[in-house]
């Protein structure tokens, strides 16, 4: 019986991972379900953790259910924390699985025009030096920078812990952790998805050494939701092969 460490998206839950979850046990796999800190039923940290601290969460997890060469799944922002944990703690895994993940830098995938703007909107933080400039620009700019950024999900947390936990989260750039990761690895992907564009699917799947590529047609960013058979599917092919 193989052991699948499930890790969700930010503002998602262990409830969105019910269906697949329900697949996979069926096909005689253990899954664990987490809510990160912050989510679900798990309490927000009590100050803004970064990428770092959900890594070490998670092992601790790992740690306490002596759970060892799992298959570790990440989605989006769980990609991050799975990736990161890839490099940090290889040993304790079998293999990653890595949904429509974030992680890589969208400057890093954009043109020249592109990266001049994203340039400019993250200059806020010099912008507020000057208070009757700052106080006008500052507020546009901190959107922009969020928008490039290819997420809206900031406007929509209510807590501060948790917004100050998401800045530091997407302001860290893990491309270079990426080309680091020697467990075997799935990298699955929407088609349609707008939110992290399948380009960075294929960033990442020639980053890591021999990962396997999935692209799934005419689903977007949240396969588990939009098309949980498929997702399933390719992970038991995975898991199996």
């Amino acid at each position: 019986m193989e052991t699948i460490l499930i890790l969700h998206g930010w503002g998602g839950s262990s409830k969105s991972w019910l269906k697949v979850g329900d697949i996979l046990e069926k096909q005689n796999c253990k899954v664990f379900k987490l809510d990160l800190p912050g989510f679900g039923f798990t309490p927000e940290p009590n100050q803004p953790w970064s990428v770092g601290n959900y890594t070490d969460w998670v092992n601790d997890f790992c740690e306490k259910n002596n759970l060892q060469h799992v298959f570790l799944l990440g989605h989006s922002f769980g990609g991050r924390i799975a990736a990161k944990f890839a490099v940090k703690y290889p040993g304790k895994l079998k293999g990653l699985i890595l949904v429509d993940a974030a992680g890589i830098a969208r400057e890093n995938t954009i043109g020249l025009k592109q990266k001049i703007i994203l340039k400019l909107a993250k200059s806020r933080y010099f912008i507020i030096t000057f208070p009757l400039l700052g106080k006008l620009i500052y507020p546009f700019l901190q959107k922009l920078s969020y928008f490039l950024a290819g997420t809206r999900d900031y406007y929509l947390i209510k807590s501060n812990v948790m917004k100050e936990t998401f800045k530091k989260t997407i302001d860290e750039d893990l491309s270079p952790y990426f080309c680091k990761i020697s467990t075997p690895s799935l990298v699955v992907w929407g088609a349609k998805d707008i939110i992290i564009p399948a380009k960075f699917a294929y960033a990442i799947n020639e980053q890591i050494p021999g990962s396997v590529l999935e692209i799934i047609p005419g689903v977007g960013h949240n396969p588990h939701l939009e098309s949980p058979e498929i997702l399933a599917d390719k992970i038991i092919k995975f898991i199996t092969n």
